[in-house]
């Protein structure tokens, strides 16, 4: 499973093999216990038949490179956000799932539940498997071929929509419609998309309505232009893109970071929607994105690490799925999870025919 993922990665090529092996076996360290690491507990673990006067100056070396710091309050280093990128790109071997990895995950997964509880299942699930925090991005109901439509006339041009979607989730919508309509003409519109376009997308029907609505003879014309005057505001999605997130408490027993940082991050879950920008922008890129400290370009997960995987089916992408926490978080084990979960996830999907 290759490992160089990310917004960019940092080369460093002037590594020689133990300069790489005790960056490796630092990194390793900090992780397992987050105390600073120094040259004797180096020279016991790296394996490599050096002294730690030695292992001092390769230390050095690597502050010099940015890949470690010095805490004022010990002698031992800690590894930088580049210093994790080098270790996570080419220092660290990734092995994906094995199938009853897999299959553990899918039996913690509520299979049989509608679309919004299956994916407030996966953030619970990703937090949980990882101690951090899940999140996910849900899918605009635009994204789903609709099943079957009913319009029931309300009052005045009040019409409630009662939409079925593929993946059996049901939504009720009142609409205000820029004619009135009686019963009857509601019922001939909702037979007609019914018989014509059960199993398309929302935009799928409104670029189709578009097209037919020039090239059919007169009768036909006024029911597509009454179709697409009721389909328009009905199929149009709710105002604003949403996520699931769970386990932020996960956070507050970390060393990543203090109070001050905390409080930003737990702030920016509540806005949501710069944290849904960036999270967008990872569904762009095919497979496993990582951000460590600064590189997301958010200034909230400075002091953190975010993993994502996209999820979606036949190709298409729904969404984006994910893990939160400090930069000092065990990679090997939380991005083969993070991807494992978005294959899960896609294959449910596409199982209910989203």
């Amino acid at each position: 499973m290759s490992a160089h993922f990310g917004p960019h990665s940092s080369g460093h090529h002037q590594l020689d093999q133990r300069a790489r092996q005790l960056l490796r076996t630092l990194i390793a360290q900090y992780i397992a216990d987050g105390q600073p690491v120094g040259s004797r507990t180096l020279a016991k673990n790296s394996g490599l038949d050096v002294s730690p006067a030695t292992i001092r100056n390769v230390m050095s070396d690597l502050e010099e490179l940015g890949l470690l710091a010095a805490p004022h309050t010990s002698a031992g280093r800690v590894p930088t956000a580049q210093g994790y990128r080098v270790f996570v790109d080419s220092l660290l071997e990734l092995k994906p799932l094995d199938e009853p990895q897999i299959d553990a995950l899918r039996r913690e997964l509520p299979m049989q539940a509608p679309t919004q509880d299956l994916l407030s299942g996966v953030s619970s699930l990703l937090s949980e498997v990882t101690h951090f925090v899940g999140v996910v991005t849900v899918p605009k109901r635009e994204e789903f071929p609709f099943r079957h439509i009913d319009f029931v006339a309300i009052g005045g041009n009040r019409v409630l929509v009662i939409l079925v979607f593929a993946d059996n989730e049901v939504q009720n919508r009142v609409i205000v419609t820029p004619h009135l309509y009686s019963p009857s003409e509601l019922e001939q519109v909702s037979n007609f998309l019914n018989a014509h376009y059960a199993g398309l997308r929302m935009s799928e029907i409104r670029e189709l309505l578009k097209k037919e609505m020039r090239e059919t003879s007169a009768r036909l014309h006024q029911l597509m232009v009454a179709a697409a005057e009721v389909t328009n505001p009905a199929f149009s999605d709710r105002p604003g893109a949403d996520m699931l997130v769970a386990g932020q408490v996960n956070l507050m027993g970390t060393q990543a970071a203090d109070i001050d940082s905390l409080r930003e991050l737990f702030e920016a879950f509540q806005r949501k929607r710069d944290l849904l920008s960036l999270l967008e922008n990872c569904s762009r890129a095919e497979g496993v994105r990582l951000f460590i400290g600064e590189e997301s370009g958010f200034n909230p997960l400075g002091a953190y690490s975010l993993v994502t995987a996209p999820y979606g089916v036949e190709g298409r992408v729904l969404g984006v799925l994910g893990v939160i926490g400090p930069t000092r978080m065990a990679y090997q084990r939380v991005i083969p999870v993070v991807q494992a979960t978005a294959q899960v996830l896609s294959h449910t999907l596409s199982e209910r025919g989203a």
